[in-house]
């Protein structure tokens, strides 16, 4: 009996700490207790995976692709590292503002001999 009350010295004294709770504080409050716990321990992931979310999101839309050699930017500069080809105008020229004919490749067809 000694060496169970040394061994499981801590058990004892949560035992001891709950049967003195209980009766003060009721078991309905020690059930609403443990239930808000629980379900914190669930809504805890639920919001990291949202800031996850939300951060991802952010991320991706400040990436700038060049479309001159296909390098990924993050945005905080004007011009391609690689290249050196102006990123904000590549956004800009796509536009629907251009002329057709600015657009256009025009091919002449040559005979193969």
């Amino acid at each position: 009996m000694n060496y169970f009350l040394k061994a499981n010295k801590n058990l004892l004294t949560y035992l001891l700490i709950i049967l003195i709770v209980i009766p003060i504080f009721g078991l309905n409050f020690f059930i609403s207790f443990i239930g808000n716990i629980l379900l914190l321990l669930f809504l805890i992931p639920l919001l990291l995976l949202a800031l996850m979310f939300i951060g991802f999101n952010s991320f991706k839309s400040k990436i700038n692709t060049c479309s001159n050699c296909g390098a990924i930017s993050l945005g905080l500069s004007e011009t391609c590292m690689n290249c050196g080809a102006d990123l904000e105008n590549i956004e800009k020229s796509s536009q629907l503002d251009k002329k057709p004919s600015e657009s256009t490749i025009e091919v002449k067809a040559e005979e193969v001999k």
